[in-house]
């Protein structure tokens, strides 16, 4: 039976489409040219990034929680 696991994903856009990435997986990222495209995308990285620690026998860290906010600055 396989394990169920949730990760806050951060989707940005620009000119050439969406940028996501897990805060939480460093290093885990990927793109697509709508907002479902890049979300479908980042699942499919997830899943190798666990399979790939899990091949090597690793350990994950449980985070409580992923905080987004946002800050003002003068410049």
């Amino acid at each position: 039976m396989k394990k169920q696991y949730h990760f806050s994903i951060i989707i940005e856009q620009d000119e050439n489409g969406y940028f996501v990435f897990c805060p939480e997986l460093q290093g885990c990222y990927s793109q697509g040219i709508t907002h479902e495209e890049a979300v479908e995308n980042i699942k499919d990285a997830i899943k190798l990034h666990l399979e790939d620690r899990f091949a090597a026998h690793e350990k994950l860290t449980e985070t409580k929680s992923v905080s987004l906010s946002t800050v003002e600055v003068a410049v």
